[in-house]
């Protein structure tokens, strides 16, 4: 497809001392490989050549891609419906134990099919989901009754407007990176809170998969996160992290996902040992988790 982009210099705090570190495939849709580069300051790595904004939709429509279908069609589809359902119970407390509010306002940006814009509805918040996918939003409607807005609605919200903004594996498929924490800022009231869930490329899962691992998922995967990147992008955005929540249930199912690309069909022994032992590595440090909730302030 035209229109890709290539970045001279990081996406997150400008370095030009980047270099490619490795090629993953698109095993979802298109069956391209895609270089991955790495910045030697904030290690940041990033995805080269990816589609532009215009030309990126047709890289999600897959039935594999489950945020969007909310599919439970095959073994690895059926695992991420149930661990979904029993993580969004620790999202909803996550969220009120770090805002100290039981009830507020709530913006959740890229909300797939709305389960976790219809937890916090359940639970009294006043809540906007964003989700710019048609799709995807006409099955929010019809599995839980929720009315979606189209994230072109993004930069019109209300400034200082939300007591929570939650980004659930959202901001590594964002192009405009830097606008966009900026607004995020804006649109977040002066004791409100920001929780970003990315995945985080130095965990031990990764480290074992290599080009392989699921995470990565090009081109729809902009940026692969280190904590360290994270921090730089909050500082260079006058913002910052307070506190690091580990996500253990992803370290399995990226295993296992993992599991498949490098070998045709998902090991399952296999690939829960390596889930196992990326949370050993990470049980004394969360910086080191196969995904990781940064909990952000101004």
């Amino acid at each position: 497809m035209s229109s890709t982009i290539h970045y001279t210099h990081c996406p997150v705090c400008g370095s030009g001392d980047i270099a490619i570190v490795l090629s993953a495939k698109d095993h979802t849709v298109s069956k391209e490989v895609f270089p991955i580069a790495e910045c030697s300051v904030c290690t940041l790595r990033f995805t080269q050549n990816v589609p532009g904004p215009e030309c990126i939709a047709p890289y999600y429509k897959s039935e594999d891609y489950i945020s969007h279908t909310n599919t439970s069609k095959g073994l690895i589809n059926r695992l991420y419906q149930y661990v979904r359902n029993r993580t969004m119970v620790s999202k909803r407390k996550l969220v009120q134990q770090s805002t100290g509010l039981s009830k507020g306002t709530l913006l959740d940006v890229g909300s797939g099919v709305g389960t976790f814009v219809h937890v916090m509805k359940q639970a009294g918040w006043q809540v906007t989901g964003l989700e710019p996918d048609a799709d995807a939003r006409k099955v929010a409607a019809q599995a839980y009754d929720t009315a979606l807005t189209d994230l072109a609605q993004f930069y019109d919200l209300p400034v200082g407007g939300f007591d929570a903004i939650t980004l659930w594996h959202v901001l590594e498929h964002v192009h405009e990176l830097q606008r966009y924490i900026q607004q995020l800022k804006a649109l977040l009231k002066e004791n409100g809170k920001l929780f970003i869930a990315v995945p985080n490329y130095t965990s031990k899962d990764a480290a074992v998969y290599k080009s392989h691992w699921a995470a990565y998922d090009v081109p729809r995967h902009l940026y692969h996160f280190s904590p360290r990147s994270i921090e730089v992008l909050m500082e260079k955005n006058g913002m910052k992290v307070e506190a690091f929540k580990p996500m253990w249930y992803d370290s399995f199912y990226i295993s296992l996902l993992s599991s498949k690309y490098k070998n045709g069909q998902p090991n399952l022994i296999a690939a829960f040992l390596n889930g196992l032992r990326s949370n050993f590595k990470a049980w004394g440090d969360v910086k080191k988790c196969s995904s990781v909730i940064y909990v952000i302030s101004k």
